[in-house]
């Protein structure tokens, strides 16, 4: 484990190397589109500051915010085509993000999956363990450059490339229920819970090619609340914080 200033403001690391899933629509803010430079920058904030505990952290983001209803749009357009501009929105999303950390003071990469050499390096998997040794935060872009493959799909093959120790996925409730709690007050939160229950229930937590390619590779999956800050510390640093999917 790195010594890097580890101090007594946060707790010992609970995790040397992260994956970080967040939604494009995290980056709006309170808008339902676009980016909102105080959300990007206090998210940035909070990466930094786990980077900085010496816990090496990668991050994929959606598109969403960026190029909205990519299903919708599929009906009316090919799909292998609302796929590619729903992975080059990831980039606009990874070049803001890279650039709200770097404002801070924190080095940072964006590695695309589809090459654009004026703005992001090709992704490169020893490349990419090379910018961890660093302590770079990488931002993989461009999902898996395939179409019909969700940003959880890249997420997770990304995390098993670069032996991640848990994917932690970022959502606007407190972790995994046995149903939606924005429509039931009676839904149950469960601290821990199997990848093969996710599967059978449809519980709709990340896409389930994702979550079997977790249970293949037994890769726990962390969903916790984005939206209470500090979270990605706590997460990060080992509290109780969400739901495990192991």
């Amino acid at each position: 484990m790195s010594a890097l200033s580890l101090g007594n403001e946060h707790p010992m690391p609970a995790y040397r190397r992260i994956l970080l899933k967040l939604s494009g629509e995290v980056f709006a803010g309170p808008q339902s589109f676009g980016l909102d430079a105080d959300r990007v920058r206090s998210l940035a904030l909070e990466v930094a500051a786990v980077a900085q505990q010496g816990i090496q952290v990668g991050v994929v983001v959606g598109g969403g915010n960026i190029f909205r209803g990519i299903a919708l749009a599929a009906k009316n357009m090919d799909r292998v085509t609302a796929d590619h501009m729903g992975m080059l929105a990831t980039v606009i999303n990874s070049l803001a993000f890279q650039d709200a950390l770097e404002q801070i003071g924190q080095h940072t990469r964006v590695m695309s999956a589809i090459e654009m050499h004026q703005v992001a390096e090709p992704y490169i998997r020893r490349r990419a363990l090379r910018h961890f040794e660093k302590g770079r935060v990488v931002i993989f872009a461009a999902g898996t450059s395939n179409p019909y493959f969700s940003t959880d799909t890249a997420a997770t093959l990304r995390a098993l490339e670069i032996k991640a120790e848990v994917i932690a996925k970022a959502t606007k409730v407190n972790g995994v229920y046995d149903k939606d709690p924005n429509k039931f007050a009676d839904a149950i939160m469960y601290d821990r819970i199997g990848y093969t229950d996710v599967l059978t229930q449809s519980l709709g937590v990340m896409d389930a090619t994702s979550v079997a390619m977790c249970r293949d590779n037994k890769l726990p999956i962390l969903v916790f609340n984005l939206n209470t800050p500090g979270n990605i510390m706590r997460m990060a640093t080992g509290e109780s914080v969400g739901t495990i999917i192991g």
